[in-house]
Order: structure tokens, then C-alpha cells, then sequence
């Protein structure tokens, strides 16, 4: 993306000169679906879609936000002094939370400021736009004003605007991977203590490859809160016998000899999920570290076999991707990425096969649903970051 473009914007939106830029980076999650709000790890990296900004600091308490994303929004405006959420202010809520509860932190923001933000991340698609937002009003208000807050605090304050803000009972993992990404790494991360280790991962002869179903979901509205609920519950039943804090403690023989307790038999898949992903995650770590690429794409298959019939979270769109991308020659593996209900799903595939690869997915996706899927070539990127000003795009 062009920050030039995004300067000439701003000069014609504001009638001044923006004097710092910012990026955040959207994220996929390569295994460990769902285990995050259960206590589990979770392996995402951050990659080179991402949200882009352009800001000037004000002289009065004024902070005026415009996105090239939903020009038909215009400029939207809110006073240091009331930092409630407004519905009108749709998108722009997200900036608002963050500024709020960084001032509730006990950091000073001094006044207001000018921004323009574009995004080239897909809206609804599940590569955490929404935390891309947040990250990056973090690391703009830390930028512009000087503040030196630290990266965890605003990757905790990001969730914090998302679970009481906005209303989406989600975990760390978003904002996590967006705050602290890496090129070429992922991030091993246990959502439980917030210890973390980055993942070398070369992909030399391979691409990810991000298939976008097209079906926009809407997380707040959706099923998640539902699955969250049902496995608090399994945890609850866990726990008449169990000492443990959450679902991702358990091996996969003490779920198997206590999966008794669970009097529910869809709330006990709902667990068994969480309990098998969270192992096949640090199996993944460990056959990456290794360099053994199938063997993590065999994992990534079977998380998403587990996301189908335990989770019940992906949907037709994502299965019609996901299993055709297994028919194909040069795939390591497939799975759905995202809390799911529609959004994307990713593959590994080899180099040479990755334009057939496209034609073949998209051909039978749009003969099997009737609309098309888009498909992105992912690289590992950095968190969020300031950038030059005059640099350019990020890639």
C-alpha cells in the first residue's frame, strides 16, 4: 500500500500535513482453533496485509478519524472528554476504545489528533481486522505522543476494548500475534500464562495461501459466545473432580478417562475439541522446529476435521474450500483459520502448483456455492510498528 497516497488523502481531508505513520498487520492463525478463551496454546503469525495510518497531533481535544475504507462515513469526530461507545460511529469505535481505556491505564493522551487509516486486510473475512484497528490506534497514540507503553499492555488493552467495548467475548491471541509478529516466525503462545516463543518457519519452496470464502461473519453476532458458553460449562463438570483452571490443562488420556463427567454429549465434542487442538498445537511447534512440514500439514487437516465435526464451526463454505484444497497436488495441508461461521480458510502448497492450485479451488468452490472465493498469497510480517512516512508501502 502506498503511503503517498494516503498523504495526499489526508491533505485533502484535513487541509494540513500528517507528520508520523503507523502499520498493523492483520494475522492468521496456523493451528490451535479455539483454544484460546479454553486456557490452551495457539500458533499465529502476523502477516503483510495489514492496516495502514497517517496522523497529526491537534491543539484541542478534538480526534477526528476518517478511513478510506468507508468514505461514505466521512469524517468521524469524538471529544477526548466523552469516549463512549456510539453505534453511529460504527468502525470508528474501535479507535474510541482504545483511546479510552490507554487513558484509563494511566496514560496521559494530551489532546486529540487527525487521522486517515486504509486497511488492504478483506472486512469480515477473520484475519482480525478489527485487532489490526486496535494495535494500530495503540501504537499511533504511543508514537504520536510520546507515551512508552508497553507492547503487552496495549495488546491487553486491545482485548479489553473488544470483550467490554464492542461486546465480543474473544481472546488474547488477535491482538497477541498482531502486537508481537515477526517475519518468517510464529508465535507459540499459551494463552493460561502469556509465555510465548517464535517458530522459525521456512517456507522457501512453499506459499500460504488465504482462501476467502466470501460469507461475511460477524463475530459479535454469531455462534462464538455460544461456544464459549459450552465449554465453560464441560469445564464446570471438569472441575467437580479435576483442580484445574481450564480445558487446556487436560492430556488427551485424562479427557478420555473423565469425559464421563461431561453430562452433555454436544458439550463434551465441544471440550474434546479444545483438548486435542491444544495438543496438536505443541505437536506442530514441535514438527516445524524439526523442519517437518507434512507432518504439521497433517496436523493442520486434522484440525480442521476436528473444527467440522466436534466444533461445528465451519460451515459449508469453509468445507467446500478446505476439502477441495486437499484434492490437490502440492498441498501440505488445509484447514479453516478464524473462529469460522464463514471467513477464510489457509493452505500450504507448493510453489510450482499454487496458480493450478488457485484455478482449481476457486472453479469448485463457485460451481458448489454459486459465488466465487478470493485467494491472497500470505508472507510472514512484523507486529505493529511505526513506518517511514514517506516509505511506501510495507511490504
Amino acid at each position: 500500500m502506498n503511503i503517498t497516497a494516503l498523504n495526499t488523502t489526508f491533505k485533502e481531508i484535513f487541509h494540513s500535513v500528517p507528520v508520523q505513520a503507523f502499520f498493523a498487520p492483520g494475522r492468521i492463525n496456523l493451528i490451535g482453533e479455539h483454544t484460546d478463551y479454553n486456557g490452551g496454546h495457539v500458533f499465529p503469525c502476523a502477516i503483510t496485509y495489514g492496516t495502514y495510518a497517517v496522523a497529526k497531533s491537534r491543539e484541542d481535544r478534538l480526534v477526528r478519524l476518517y478511513s478510506c475504507n468507508f468514505p461514505e462515513k466521512g469524517i468521524v469526530e469524538f471529544n477526548l472528554d466523552n469516549l463512549q461507545y456510539d453505534k453511529a460511529h460504527n468502525w470508528a469505535n474501535y479507535p474510541k476504545g482504545m483511546i479510552r481505556y490507554i487513558i484509563e491505564a494511566g496514560f496521559a493522551v494530551p489532546t486529540g489528533f487527525e487521522c486517515v487509516i486504509q486497511g488492504d486486510i478483506p472486512n469480515g473475512a477473520g484475519l482480525s481486522s478489527s485487532a489490526s484497528i486496535e494495535l494500530l490506534t495503540g501504537v499511533l497514540v504511543n508514537g504520536l505522543f510520546g507515551l512508552d507503553i508497553p507492547r503487552l499492555d496495549l495488546i491487553k488493552i486491545g482485548k479489553r476494548v473488544e470483550n467490554e467495548f464492542i461486546g465480543v467475548n474473544s481472546g488474547i491471541m488477535d491482538q497477541f500475534a498482531i502486537g508481537m509478529g515477526k517475519g518468517n516466525a510464529g508465535i507459540l503462545l499459551d494463552c493460561q500464562t502469556l509465555k510465548y516463543e517464535y517458530a522459525p518457519i521456512q517456507l522457501d519452496s512453499h506459499k500460504i495461501i488465504i482462501m476467502n470464502s466470501n460469507k461475511r461473519r460477524e463475530l459479535a453476532d454469531s455462534k462464538y459466545n455460544e461456544r464459549r458458553s459450552e465449554c465453560e460449562r464441560a469445564l464446570a463438570e471438569l472441575q467437580q473432580k479435576l483442580p484445574i483452571e481450564a480445558l487446556g490443562q487436560l492430556s488427551e488420556d485424562e479427557f478420555e478417562e473423565n469425559k464421563y463427567l461431561i453430562t452433555n454429549e454436544i458439550v463434551r465434542k465441544r471440550a474434546k475439541h479444545a483438548v486435542y487442538e491444544n495438543i496438536r498445537t505443541l505437536k506442530a511447534l514441535k514438527e516445524l522446529k524439526a523442519g517437518n512440514l507434512e507432518a504439521f500439514g497433517q496436523l493442520m487437516n486434522q484440525s480442521h476435521i476436528s473444527l467440522r465435526d466436534d466444533y461445528e464451526v465451519t460451515g459449508v463454505e469453509l468445507d467446500s474450500l478446505v476439502e477441495a484444497a486437499w484434492q490437490q497436488p502440492g498441498v501440505v495441508g488445509a484447514r479453516m483459520t478464524g473462529a469460522g461461521f464463514g471467513g477464510c480458510a489457509i493452505a500450504i502448497v507448493e510453489n510450482e502448483a499454487v496458480e493450478q492450485f488457485i484455478a482449481n479451488v476457486g472453479a469448485s468452490y463457485l460451481e458448489k456455492i454459486s459465488y466465487e472465493a478470493d485467494f491472497y498469497v500470505a508472507n510472514i510480517g512484523d507486529g505493529a510498528k511505526e513506518i517511514e512516512m514517506w516509505g511506501g508501502s510495507n511490504d
